[in-house]
C-alpha cells in the first residue's frame, strides 16, 4: 500500500517522544508534526533525521483503512492501547 495523497494521519494523530527538527520535545498526539509540508508529506522522509518511531508507520489496510477519516480513528485507538 502506498501513502495516500493528501492525508499525513501518521504524522498529526499519534504521540511522538522522541526529538523532531524543530520540536525538541516531540509532539502530543493530535498536533501536525512541524515537518508536515501543505500536501501533507514528511519534509524529513529518507532522511537520517527522521524520527525512528516514525519509519514504523508503514502504509497498510490495518494503520489506514479506507480513508483519511479512518487512519485518523485506527491511529487514535493505537495511541489510546499503547499509553502507559
Amino acid at each position: 500500500m502506498d501513502c495516500r495523497a493528501r492525508c499525513g494521519a501518521c504524522c498529526i494523530a499519534p504521540s511522538i517522544t522522541s526529538p523532531i527538527p524543530g520540536m525538541p520535545r516531540g509532539k502530543p498526539a493530535g498536533m501536525p508534526c512541524v515537518q508536515l509540508d501543505d500536501e501533507y508529506r514528511c519534509r524529513l522522509f529518507g532522511k537520517p533525521e527522521r524520527p525512528a518511531f516514525c519509519a514504523t508507520l508503514q502504509p497498510a489496510p490495518d494503520l489506514c483503512g479506507r480513508s483519511r477519516e479512518e487512519a485518523f480513528g485506527l491511529i487514535e485507538l493505537l495511541e489510546r492501547q499503547t499509553q502507559p
